[in-house]
């Protein structure tokens, strides 16, 4: 296959059990020369992750109450691991350096970034693989942002001196060397980086799912696995709700052309999905996936002529601005538009804006419409296709779901549908049924 860059996630790292799979994951496949890893997740239900476990005890810190507990069950989690794996890494050594660390303000990204540092040196060592830290590779300018091209130049060079290696996930620098962490679930981020760097031929994303499903298996009974996907259809069902993997962790892989397997450490054997920049639709696949969110407000703006007025969105898109809420999506007629906005972007400022709107716009009408969801149906296939929309409606309107929205971009292969959220669960089931036999 040619050289595969691997992130294992945190339920992957989670014990000693979990890391043998690892393990054997990676002896079995010598074409599987750069390991990133996550820090250790839940070992069962009940269990806390690492990274959480590391947050609460800055948050402790912060509010000066006694911290030493949660540094000791996390401490006693890791020489576990060291002692289970049979390695020794100074696992007691790196926590005197965090004990330290801690009397001299250490900021949450360290602390947080401690999870998957000393994951990665365990799991170096029980592969007998280089270790590679992401500090000084993963690179942030002083305002925090991500730097793409230079990380890439210093991370594929430093890559270069290394035939087999782990690398921790999630972190990287600052330009006066402080820590720096991406948002949570960050890892998959750190692998697609490395994947790109090593000019890698395929990205493989381990987790404890088998891929992506057409569904989510909560609400559709047994729906079918997704074999192979486009990056733009990975986009838009991230984007409504399917979350498997971190969506800013496209980007690196996509830029580079390099294809994603998803695939289930628990189940070494399944195939997985395979993402790739491939647009041309599976032979006989209409449909790819279907996803949503819920908790959407509408509101519905009329005036009489408004397509005649020059401006007259460009108002309202300022007053949005002025309260620092974005838009999900903007269907409009001739005399109407439709702002779709997510209810956590609203918070307490749905009454100021109404009244903002009815000042300013001079509207007919401004109508509301509280509890939404929306649920995207995405396919390649779809493009083109006489009736897709004609079925979908249809097997709405046989479920007696009703239809307060449509939107549909230039591509076709995504039409969004808004409903009422008491209708969601039955809109999708209604929806999967249709095009999926």
């Amino acid at each position: 296959m040619g050289l595969i860059a691997a992130k294992f996630g945190g339920s992957s790292a989670a014990d000693g059990i979990q890391i043998r799979k690892i393990k054997a994951i990676v002896k079995a496949n010598p074409d599987m020369r750069y390991v990133v890893v996550s820090a250790p997740g839940k070992r069962f239900s009940n269990d806390s992750k690492i990274t959480d476990m590391l947050y609460l005890l800055k948050t402790q810190i912060d509010m000066g109450a006694p911290y030493e507990q949660v540094l000791q069950v996390i401490k006693e989690r890791f020489l576990g691991l060291e002692s289970d794996l049979g390695v020794s890494v100074g696992i007691a050594d790196e926590f005197a350096v965090i004990d330290e660390k801690l009397k001299n303000d250490a900021t949450a990204d360290y602390l947080a970034s401690r999870g998957e540092y000393l994951s990665a040196k365990l799991i170096a060592a029980f592969l007998g693989f280089d270790f590679v830290d992401t500090a000084g590779l993963v690179l942030f300018n002083a305002k925090g942002k991500f730097l793409h091209e230079e990380t890439n130049e210093v991370l594929a060079a430093e890559l270069d001196k290394h035939k087999y290696a782990v690398i921790p996930g999630f972190y990287g620098t600052l330009p006066d060397g402080s820590i720096k962490t991406f948002s949570r679930g960050g890892s998959d981020i750190t692998g697609a980086l490395v994947a790109r760097a090593a000019e890698a031929d395929m990205y493989e994303n381990w987790t404890d799912v088998s891929g992506f499903l057409m569904a989510d298996p909560r609400i559709v009974d047994n729906p079918k696995a997704i074999e192979r996907l486009s990056y733009k259809e990975l986009r838009e069902l991230s984007y409504m709700g399917a979350s498997v993997l971190h969506e800013n962790a496209i980007y690196p892989a996509r830029q580079a052309g390099i294809p994603i397997n998803i695939r289930n450490t628990n189940d070494p054997d399944d195939p997985g999905t395979i993402i790739s920049a491939d647009d041309t639709a599976v032979s006989g696949q209409l449909v790819t996936g279907i996803a949503g969110n819920k908790d959407f407000t509408v509101i519905g703006i009329h005036k009489n002529m408004m397509g005649s007025e020059i401006g007259y969105i460009k108002r309202i898109m300022s007053i949005l601005e002025d309260y620092k809420i974005s838009i999900e999506h903007i269907p409009s007629g001739i005399d109407s538009v439709s702002l779709v906005i997510a209810d956590k972007y609203l918070g307490d400022k749905l009454g100021d804006l109404i009244d903002d709107f009815e000042k300013k716009l001079e509207a007919d009408s401004i109508e509301l419409f509280e509890n939404m969801s929306l649920i995207a149906t995405v396919g390649l296939g779809m493009a083109s296709v006489t009736g897709v929309a004609a079925r979908l409606f249809g097997a709405l309107t046989d479920a007696n779901v009703n239809i307060r929205m449509i939107d549909q971009g230039s591509s076709e292969m995504n039409i969004i549908v808004g409903v009422e959220t008491k209708d969601f669960e039955t809109a999708i089931r209604a929806i999967y049924k249709a095009f999926v036999t």
